[in-house]
């Protein structure tokens, strides 16, 4: 799977995770999860919204995957599959 896969079913737990967690989970750098964050949430894959001074973001279930293969299946569909 993708860094972005895995950052996504990562967040898609529902825990309130930092970058830096998400990166020790993953194996990546902090810096390559806050990019691939801000590309979800270009993509409408995630939402953000402030919860004090830490983000929380949630899931889009019923974002469209982009690949043409997959454009028929949904966000929550993969996550479904996946988890």
């Amino acid at each position: 799977m993708t860094n972005h896969a895995h950052v996504l079913l990562c967040l898609a737990q529902g825990e309130s995770l930092t970058a830096r967690e998400l990166s020790q989970l993953i194996g990546i750098t902090e810096r390559a999860v806050q990019a691939i964050v801000a590309d979800l949430i270009a993509d409408g894959y995630l939402d953000k919204s402030k919860e004090g001074r830490r983000n929380r973001y949630t899931v889009n279930p019923s974002g469209r995957l982009r690949h043409p293969l997959e454009s028929a299946h949904t966000v929550g569909e993969l996550i479904e599959a996946l988890t």
